[in-house]
């Protein structure tokens, strides 16, 4: 079952941003060119000064960073990052599969009482919980086994991303000064990521919680009672809404202004019924809050309507095929069915090349897509958006391969 699970596991772990991304906001260095072993131990020494200046006693950091080695692989993963491109379909895929659901059942009745008591406490599902468990460690069974000192002092030194690596570096060397884990089990993702859950070391310190009551907020050992608790914390800071779904599937009217088709179009759930937008599942749509219509591949595939529980996924990750898994893998264990429409899948993902081809085509055409990085983000989809709909085309902002296409042609 190990190995299954590992296979379920690196088939997603790309998209996981509670394990790879910055917060928003994070400026980008260009990285060392000339990073070598000797460049990464002149950075220890360098940094010595700052790590005790920010609490890391002289000798937790004399012992961690001379058993600290660097990792070119790491670095080799954190520049691929921007390259890598896979439809949310072919993610759905495997972070939903059959496989996953069956695994997690499974968890979620080897750990009932434990998740019935964080759920009690936290207020969040906890087929939430358990679902956030599946795509980050497959539920425990692959919790990485990169030595987080050395991951995180690759990527500090490495300089892309300095100031981040070196905040979650600082904070795992308080951990271990805590004492909260051994330095030999220090061990996670390729990017610092940690247990069960795949917390990164600034939100243990936040949100990391001793629920089994030992003395220690311990994430990486095999009682995962602590990291549980600790993920049902983070959703609960956040604003989880217990009862309140993440979204649904819907089916829209075949006047629908598509237009309306954005996480920052927010009405009420009585006007979007009022609008003519039903559940797939057929009947009406469940009293709630404001709501958005999500399109995560265009006006040819699913429709979601989303509430607010799905920005509190988001916090965990910002990807929206991240988010969809998760709320979508909730519902599967709570034996929902599948999603029901088609995806397009005769397309493909337009490389990193190919958006930023994409973005200089727009403004070239005086929209603003808020540079050209090849990073498809809000002001990009207003601007495939207002291109489209000068055009006359349904207007749903996905940047497909035939959208790329007639941008080229003219």
């Amino acid at each position: 079952m190990r190995a299954a699970a590992l296979a379920l596991l690196l088939a997603v772990m790309p998209a996981g941003a509670q394990t790879i991304e910055d917060p928003e906001g994070t400026i980008l260095g260009e990285g060392r060119k000339d990073a070598s072993e000797a460049g990464f131990r002149q950075w220890a020494t360098g940094f010595r000064p700052r790590a005790l200046e920010a609490g890391v006693p002289a000798a937790v950091y004399d012992r961690s960073l001379r058993g600290a080695t660097y990792l070119p692989d790491v670095v080799a993963r954190d520049r691929k990052q921007s390259e890598f491109t896979k439809t949310i379909w072919d993610y759905l895929d495997v972070a939903v599969s059959d496989d996953r659901v069956t695994l997690g059942q499974k968890a979620l009745a080897a750990n009932a009482a434990l998740l019935d008591q964080i759920e009690t406490q936290y207020g969040v599902e906890k087929e939430v919980v358990a679902a956030i468990w599946g795509l980050e460690s497959a539920y425990g069974t692959y919790r990485g086994n990169t030595d987080t000192i050395s991951a995180l002092a690759t990527l500090a030194y490495d300089g892309r991303r300095a100031a981040f690596f070196e905040g979650q570096l600082i904070q795992a060397l308080k951990i271990l000064d805590e004492g909260h884990v051994q330095p030999d089990a220090l061990v996670g993702s390729w990017a610092g990521a940690m247990g069960h859950t795949q917390l990164m070391p600034s939100s243990w310190a936040e949100f990391a919680v001793d629920f089994n009551g030992d003395g220690h907020r311990n994430i990486w050992g095999d009682d995962p009672a602590d990291a549980l608790a600790s993920t049902a914390n983070y959703l609960a800071h956040w604003g989880w809404t217990k009862g309140q779904p993440w979204g649904l599937e819907v089916r829209l009217p075949p006047d629908f202004d598509y237009d309306q088709t954005t996480e920052r179009v927010k009405k009420l759930v009585a006007d979007w019924q009022a609008m003519g937008v039903r559940p797939m599942a057929g009947g009406d749509l469940p009293a709630g809050p404001q709501a958005s219509i999500l399109l995560p591949a265009g006006h040819t595939g699913p429709a979601f309507l989303i509430f607010p529980n799905f920005q509190v996924i988001e916090k965990y990750n910002l990807a929206d095929a991240y988010v969809i898994g998760i709320g979508h893998l909730s519902d599967r264990l709570q034996g929902g069915p599948p999603i029901a429409a088609t995806w397009p899948r005769q397309w493909r993902a337009l490389t990193l090349e190919e958006r930023k081809e994409l973005q200089v085509m727009l403004v070239a055409q005086g929209l603003d897509t808020g540079g050209v990085d090849g990073r498809v983000g809000p002001k990009t989809i207003a601007a495939v958006k207002a291109w489209q709909k000068a055009r006359g085309d349904v207007p749903d902002g996905y940047p497909s391969p035939d959208v790329l296409a007639a941008l080229r042609g003219g």
